[in-house]
């Protein structure tokens, strides 16, 4: 007898149905086909454990279990409960009538509990484009796939509790969230940092604001204690709210990286990834033998935040670069290639020097000219291009952090922040994929950000003492044209030029 159950095939975002087909005959075999890892093929003893368990036998005779299409690889421990039932139907022990229109997933453990997998929410997903009626998932994935609307989400403890939904023998309630209604509850939610913390430093205030407004990428380069992390923790509180389909994009990929708590139905708030320095690049970027999404995808629509950014190794930073630019991630392997998506603000800070004190007032540096240099060329000239802002940190002096009054609050420079990207979604109302400044392609700033015979003028006078690069000079369009954007100006003026090359600090170092 053969038997048919459904579950899916997670492969970075991209998931496949996959057809689970059981042939019991007779003999004392069990082949297992369909291209499946170690993980899937291991699922044998861990349904037999979890049969036994339950007072049920594992069926006998030549088993063969298919997983198709076959060509198409398979990995993880999702498939053992899709498996157990397909075993169970094949062999007699429950009807299989109901099984045509139920997509399951779900580890099992040695004693019957379904153990939570990954990518429940893009499962769900793929199952309601195929038209399932129903999705049975583990207790704990089922917020997570009941995001999804127009399918029943079952969300089941046990291995005894799907056989009962399977075969009608109880019923059981469709777990349901309100998409819309968790996602404005939940983004209601206060943030703990604020703006109003950082006394002083009006300059990097500002220049954050406008990285903010554009979507640029920043470094800040000062002194340690100067406030570069405190100030960076506080950025997302600035960005315009998330959207429900930046939401869910985002939820997909931490759904897929096994990042998402138990219980949690969306992610509402963006996200703020700070990677330690001894990072490798495969973590950052994504990739492994079962590729995952690396740190810059799991900012998606977020920050990624680097401290002290000359300490990461060269490799980890040279892989940066083409990410950064296209704005997502390609892992190849040798049969086949992962995509992710890695839309993000890329935020980093650095001392001006090895010891950290030069141009310190308070501090004496020890450090040579050479040492100097060296340390800022662990920076290549490519990647700097790629960072629209860079700005330099002075320490508030003691008697101004004493007396200086709390400042400008985020929620007042979220508004603006919110205002700019308005105008910014009107004028790219037409273009795909673009939502920001800092996504401008060269013929974009052509048509939105020519300056004109004054900034023009500027800004040859600026390139030329500056020695700045072709790429460099796309960029201080592109800020100069969100300060525009900050003020309501149709136009750019030369006082946007100027303040935008004054970003260039590297530059002028």
């Amino acid at each position: 007898m053969i038997t048919k159950t459904y579950c899916a095939a997670v492969n970075g975002l991209q998931v496949t149905t996959v057809t689970v087909e059981v042939s019991i005959n007779k003999g004392v075999m069990y082949r297992f086909t369909g291209l499946g890892d170690a993980a899937v093929r291991e699922g044998r003893d861990r349904i037999a454990a979890a049969l036994q368990h339950i007072g049920l036998q594992f069926p006998h005779g030549n088993i063969v279990v298919n997983l198709s299409p076959a060509n198409l690889r398979k990995e993880g421990s999702s498939f053992d409960l899709p498996i157990a039932i397909a075993l169970l139907a094949a062999g007699g022990t429950i009807e299989s009538a109901r099984l045509h229109d139920i997509m399951l997933v779900g580890e099992l453990g040695l004693d019957g509990r379904l153990q939570p997998v990954r990518g429940a929410l893009p499962i769900a997903i793929q199952a309601r484009a195929e038209r399932f009626r129903a999705l049975v998932v583990p207790k704990q994935n089922e917020r997570e796939a009941a995001v999804v609307n127009n399918l029943q989400v079952y969300g089941l403890s046990t291995l005894s509790d799907v056989i009962q939904l399977v075969t009608g023998q109880r019923t059981f309630s469709p777990t349901v969230v309100d998409t819309r209604q968790e996602f404005f509850q939940q983004q209601e939610a206060q943030q703990g940092l604020d703006y109003a913390d950082v006394r002083g430093q009006e300059n990097v205030k500002r220049a954050l604001e406008v990285a903010a407004a554009g979507g640029h990428n920043l470094l800040m380069i000062g002194p340690p204690g100067s406030g570069k992390s405190m100030m960076a923790k506080r950025l997302p509180t600035i960005l315009p709210p998330l959207t429900l389909a930046e939401s869910l994009e985002t939820t997909q990929i931490h759904s897929v990286a096994g990042k998402l708590g138990h219980h949690v139905s969306l992610i509402t708030q963006r996200p703020f990834r700070a990677p330690h320095h001894t990072i490798s690049e495969v973590a950052l970027v994504g990739g492994g033998s079962t590729p995952q999404p690396g740190e810059i995808s799991l900012a998606h629509n977020g920050v990624l935040f680097c401290d002290e950014l000359p300490e990461f190794s060269r490799t980890a930073l040279e892989v940066l670069r083409q990410p950064l630019e296209d704005r997502h991630i390609t892992i190849s392997r040798a049969r086949y290639s992962i995509d992710f998506p890695c839309s993000l603000m890329f935020v980093a800070s650095m001392n001006p020097c090895p010891c950290g004190y030069y141009g310190d007032a308070t501090h004496r540096c020890t450090c040579s000219p050479g040492e100097r240099q060296r340390y800022r060329n662990r920076i290549s000239g490519p990647l700097l291009d790629r960072i629209d802002i860079q700005c330099e940190i002075v320490p508030v002096a003691f008697g101004a952090l004493s007396e200086a009054s709390p400042g400008e609050p985020s929620s007042v420079i979220r508004e603006r922040v919110v205002k700019a990207r308005a105008l910014q979604a009107e004028r790219f109302r037409a273009e795909k994929g673009i939502f920001c400044n800092a996504q401008m392609t060269e013929s974009m700033i052509r048509s939105y950000a020519t300056p004109d015979a004054q900034c023009l003028s500027l800004l040859r006078t600026a390139m030329e003492r500056l020695r700045l690069s072709a790429r460099a000079y796309s960029r201080i369009l592109k800020v100069a044209r969100t300060i525009a954007d900050l003020e309501g100006s149709p136009h750019i003026a030369p006082p946007h030029i100027a303040e935008a090359v004054g970003y260039r600090r590297l530059d002028r170092l």
